[in-house]
């Protein structure tokens, strides 16, 4: 299970597709798409999966004035500013007003020099696990509570304060809506094996999808087998799982044919067989 920049976003699954190895998780595309945090949005607003409003710009494109006003006028303030192509809240900052702009975007284009810029949703934060291939299935949904004014890399990995609650308290309509747009933005990345997918739930009740994570963490104190144990899937039979998803995945790409045979050619009819 590799993480970040080659580990999740198609390079090392690109090797590993070359050297006809097995391997857990997504394939190349779904990883290039689950580590782009624009392209991923793109896709599933194109696969109708209801997602915040972002924009994208690129370090030294617009003028920080020009783009402050872009973002005023698109999104509002506060907003978010990230690298598209990271993971964990690395380079991640809460904009406030339009003047702090141009340090947010130096901050993440210190990862990445694309640029994602979302509005700020006023909701609540939930997760759900999505397990298989062609029939994937989705696990119980989790609910997040960071314990600062966003989750950002501390909360996750350092302080670890945030509070988890599995199963999360929701209407049994919104839970399953959840489940049900996890699958669907799975299936809009041609996801494999495992995923992660991140919900806003919005004070209105509108459910947003906020991104799906492709190598979901795999740490004790990750949402992803948590989720499966809460579901009935122990620790030790989802890795026995992943595994042999991984192994009929491989089976499958096996089987396909990598070259094109042409047909013997048919020698010419004559007049005379013709017309006999």
């Amino acid at each position: 299970v590799l993480h970040g920049t080659y580990g999740e976003d198609g390079t090392i699954q690109g090797l590993l597709e070359l050297a006809s190895i097995p391997y857990v998780g997504a394939g190349v595309l779904a990883s290039a798409v689950g580590m782009d945090k624009a392209l991923m949005k793109s896709v599933f607003r194109d696969a109708g999966i209801p997602v915040c409003r972002w924009l994208v710009t690129r370090i030294g494109e617009e003028a920080p004035v020009a783009l402050a006003r872009r973002v005023g006028d698109e999104l509002g303030f506060p907003c978010f500013v990230k690298p598209a192509n990271l993971g964990s809240s690395v380079g991640v900052s809460k904009v406030r007003a339009a003047a702090q702009l141009a340090a947010g975007v130096a901050e993440a284009g210190a990862y990445d020099p694309k640029v994602v810029i979302e509005e700020a949703i006023d909701g609540r934060e939930f997760e759900c696990a999505v397990l298989g291939n062609e029939r994937p299935e989705a696990s119980v949904i989790g609910e997040l509570v960071p314990s600062r004014e966003f989750y950002d890399y501390a909360d996750k990995y350092v302080e670890q304060a945030a509070r988890v609650i599995i199963p999360a308290s929701l209407p049994p309509e919104t839970a399953e809506a959840m489940r049900t747009l996890a699958l669907r933005a799975f299936r809009a990345v041609d996801g494999a094996g495992l995923s992660r997918v991140d919900f806003f739930l919005e004070r209105g009740g509108r459910v947003l999808v906020n991104e799906i994570n492709t190598m979901p963490g795999f740490t004790a104190i990750s949402m992803y087998p948590k989720l499966w144990e809460a579901s009935g899937l122990a620790f030790p039979a989802l890795v026995d799982r992943l595994i042999a998803l991984a192994f009929e995945r491989h089976a499958v790409r096996a089987r396909r044919r990598l070259s094109f045979t042409p047909p013997a050619a048919t020698p010419p009819i004559s007049r005379r067989q013709a017309g006999r």
